[in-house]
């Protein structure tokens, strides 16, 4: 059955910001501990990068609350199991394609559901609680990309109100 996660936000005792729903799915912002098993995720979704690699710009968005010299966040999906589903990074943008240049946008610097827990509803409501974060930033726009042949991550940006604003092939020639 889907879940439906309600995109309320509680602080919990130790203080971090979480979203909850009533089906046993938690989302919650990342915190000090949640590296290793967002490194193993992140590593997936990106595996020209080592876990090593992974692992230390997670610790380092967890720590400060930055990507890069601008805010940021990872969200981590709990399961009803307990167990790490997915992760959804947002940042916040000076600028991205096909948005408003003259303020700052949210944008997804990566999204992701372990295969197995796909098509529950996780996916979107790591995406809601981006954009409640992205909100709370001032954000009127979230901008987000996939890889020209990602049709499934394709797919769900439509279903979730994404619209293609360019394609765009990139070129590098060695000198």
């Amino acid at each position: 059955m889907p879940c439906r996660a309600s995109i309320r936000q509680e602080d919990g005792s130790d203080g971090a910001r979480k979203i909850v729903d009533m089906t046993g799915l938690k989302i919650r912002e990342a915190q000090s501990g949640d590296e290793v098993e967002l490194a193993a995720m992140m590593a997936l979704l990106w595996p020209d990068g080592t876990v090593e690699e992974h692992r230390r710009e997670a610790a380092a968005v967890v720590r400060s609350g930055m990507s890069g010299t601008l805010p940021g966040v990872i969200f981590l999906a709990i399961d009803a199991s307990e167990k790490p589903a997915g992760f959804l990074y947002a940042g916040l943008r000076s600028h991205a394609d096909g948005c408003d240049i003259s303020r700052p946008v949210g944008f997804i610097e990566g999204w992701f559901v372990r295969e197995e827990s796909r098509r529950h509803g996780i996916g979107s409501a790591l995406m809601g609680a981006g954009e409640v974060w992205a909100r709370a930033q001032g954000c009127l726009e979230m901008g987000s990309d996939a890889l020209i042949e990602n049709e499934e991550s394709q797919s769900a940006h439509d279903a979730l109100g994404f619209e293609v604003v360019d394609r765009c092939v990139h070129f590098r020639k060695n000198l």
